[in-house]
């Protein structure tokens, strides 16, 4: 029972950080540090030489070092403050959860987006996205833009909020940590290009374990999410008629296209979120200078606009409260049982 007080009121205080301060880029960062030691540990496992064997065995080996250091770090350090003091350890837990979480930070880095698109600097607008997005943005127009601005939004919503926040729920800060450090492997080694594609095979595939219920639970509670501001733009906006989210829309492509993506996660929430603003996402891009072809997903209903990356960050929002108010009744739930166990 007091692991669920504990994970309760760490979940809570980490989710409200986030949603006032987001991630201040002077303080120091789990995630900053799990890069490091990954890159470091590259420096040492990965040699342009090798054989292609030999290129996977050493990316699988700094795969179970990473996991067993960031696991190891976390459970030792959280047990002495939790002996310590009970409050020195929920104190802990509530930063490293805040630490995992991304909803701020991630609406943010895409409102500078839209603010440039609103003042008409393309330029700047085309630099704010290449910061969060991995694609090539040098040939990006307006248009091009705003779709990968929305894209990123939506896909984070997954891998930034409603993963972490599902590992934590299950195994507090250890486990959360353990998904970030996955999540950090894919960002850095995770590419199927003649670097990465041997090496970071295992963290590719590892990563598509760990978020594939994420990612289908973001994508059914940004459905829902689509609902709830359904309701919120209607009641702020009662004589207009065109209301720009459709939860029967984002069920429908949902359906259709969530599988439209050579990973097996990251359609779910981009179908939903095409969906939902009725617009069309994905198609051709470019990485590393390589044009890489792409499905649409989603329905062009209506022409993509900048306040579509507004409406993106609206679903974001919805989903991550949704997220957090089902953690929060299953820790209810279970301290209701607890007592009659």
């Amino acid at each position: 029972m007091t692991v669920l007080v504990n994970r309760s009121i760490c979940l809570a205080a980490g989710f409200l950080l986030d949603m006032i301060l987001g991630d201040p880029y002077s303080l120091p960062h789990p995630v900053r540090w799990i890069g490091r030691l990954i890159a470091f540990l590259e420096g040492i496992l990965r040699k342009e030489t090798d054989s292609p064997g030999r290129k996977r065995r050493g990316g699988c080996l700094l795969a179970v070092l990473v996991l067993l250091v960031c696991g190891g770090v976390t459970a030792m350090a959280l047990g002495v403050l939790y002996h310590v003091h009970r409050g020195a350890g929920v104190l802990a837990e509530s930063i490293l959860c805040y630490q995992m979480l991304s909803m701020k930070c991630l609406k943010t880095e895409s409102r500078k987006v839209y603010c440039a698109l609103r003042e008409g600097d393309v330029e700047q607008a085309r630099s704010a996205v290449s910061m969060i997005v991995g694609r090539d943005t040098a040939r990006l127009d307006e248009t091009g833009i705003i779709r990968a601005a929305v894209e990123t939004v939506a896909e984070n919503t997954s891998d930034g909020v409603i993963a972490p926040m599902f590992y934590f729920a299950l195994g507090g800060g250890v486990l959360g940590l353990l998904y970030k450090a996955v999540n950090t492997m894919d960002s850095m080694i995770g590419y199927r290009n003649d670097k990465y594609l041997d090496f970071g095979r295992c963290a590719a595939k590892l990563d598509d374990f760990m978020n594939y219920v994420p990612s289908r639970l973001a994508a059914l509670l940004m459905i829902a999410g689509a609902g709830l501001c359904r309701l919120g733009w209607r009641a702020g906006n009662p004589r207009k008629a065109n209301i720009p989210y459709d939860p029967a829309g984002a069920w429908r492509v949902y359906r259709r296209d969530r599988y439209k993506h050579a990973s097996p996660n990251s359609a779910q929430t981009e179908s939903a979120c095409a969906g939902a603003l009725g617009v069309r996402l994905a198609g051709d891009a470019w990485y590393g200078g390589v044009r890489v072809a792409k499905p649409y997903i989603g329905d062009a209903r209506r022409p993509i606009e900048a306040e579509d990356i507004r409406r993106a960050d609206c679903l974001l929002y919805a989903s991550s409260f949704l997220m957090w108010a089902a953690c929060m009744g299953a820790f209810a739930l279970g301290l209701l049982w607890c007592p009659l166990a």
